[in-house]
């Protein structure tokens, strides 16, 4: 009876603390896409027809016909260098030319006469091989007029720089009453049509580099402007910047890329399968990259903190180098909130 009754006064064992509650979180699971194996390097956009345009004469500017940015037709005047001395000049030829030919017609009657007398018997030989020489004189003159004059004539029209061929005009550095001589740039021109990317390829690649090599052309944000491949690989390596120089074609119009352009152009190698998890699963520390994947624990889902390796980005997910397989569950949803080996439960994925 003792017994029983100091039995009875023992206190019931304290009741079990409530179990840990998971945190509801959104997942994926991870899969296999192809991803690009890609290199970026520097793109400079260049017309495959463009002019800079530097006069063959030296003198002051009188007239400027254009404006940058003027859509120009082949032909179209757009300055004008001081020709007055030049036309000067070429007047001067020509008076020198009508009096040799003045000289000339008068010894070609001469020398007909000299002839006819001759046969005639009424002129010495002597008299008439004079006549003979003074002709041939007088042409000779008179021919080396003339090509002075024509010379000298196309010498003038240099002192009118014209626009190659159809295009745009581009900066004008000079002004009116400035001095140019054969080293002035005065503007240039540009088609603007037929557009081509140069990209300088280091020669530790050198091997890899191949005809139709794709590359996409795209802005200082990553945003691609033009997806195009190589046409054009250079035989040498250019020795200062240790390159090999390819050139891709560029379709897209003036409103997109111009002439002169520096883009960033992304090289792609191959493409191979990868994991890829949604950028916002990425959370950063300093150097290193992890993300938080489901695995289970004693019947429970907790989250697993997993260092990764990350590749290049896709759209809006990140291709993963190590770290993941495809099937793993990875959290995507209130990271900021989870610790290593923390309760979660799953939603989705």
């Amino acid at each position: 009876m003792a017994l029983l009754a100091t039995g009875c006064q023992k206190k019931p064992a304290a009741a079990a603390g409530p179990a840990m509650q998971g945190l509801p979180v959104q997942t994926v699971t991870v899969a296999m896409e192809p991803v690009a194996q890609s290199s970026e390097y520097v793109a400079t956009i260049k017309s495959r027809r463009s002019a800079t345009l530097q006069p063959q004469v030296s003198g002051s500017l009188t007239e400027i016909y254009v404006r940058s940015g003027d859509h120009v037709q082949a032909g179209k005047p757009l300055v004008e260098i001081d020709p007055r001395q030049q036309q000067a000049e070429v007047a001067s030829l020509r008076a020198t030319e009508r009096q040799k030919k003045a000289l000339f017609d008068y010894d070609t009657i001469e020398l007909d006469r000299q002839h006819k007398l001759f046969d005639a018997g009424v002129s010495s030989r002597d008299t008439f091989e004079q006549a003979q020489q003074a002709f041939e004189n007088a042409k000779a003159d008179y021919e080396a007029a003339v090509e002075s004059r024509k010379t000298q004539e196309q010498l003038l029209g240099y002192y009118t720089v014209r626009a190659p061929f159809d295009g745009v005009v581009g900066d004008i550095p000079v002004h009116v009453g400035d001095y140019v001589s054969t080293s002035t740039v005065l503007t240039t021109v540009d088609e603007n049509k037929e557009l081509e990317a140069y990209v300088y390829i280091p020669t530790e690649r050198a091997a890899e580099v191949r005809m139709g090599l794709g590359i996409d052309l795209t802005d200082s944000s990553g945003k691609v402007l033009e997806d195009t491949a190589v046409d054009f690989i250079s035989p040498e390596v250019d020795s200062t910047l240790q390159g090999i120089l390819v050139k891709a074609p560029v379709k897209s119009g003036p409103e997109i890329l111009r002439n002169a352009q520096i883009v960033k152009a992304r090289v792609i190698w191959s493409t191979k399968p990868m994991a890829v998890v949604p950028v916002l699963a990425v959370i950063r520390q300093g150097e290193q990259s992890f993300v938080f994947v489901i695995e289970k624990q004693n019947g429970m889902a907790v989250a697993h903190r997993t260092p990764v390796v990350l590749g290049d980005t896709v759209e809006n997910n990140y291709s993963i180098v190590s770290g993941l397989s495809a099937g793993d569950r990875v959290i995507v949803t209130g990271t900021q909130f989870l610790v290593d080996g923390m309760p979660v439960i799953p939603i989705g994925g």
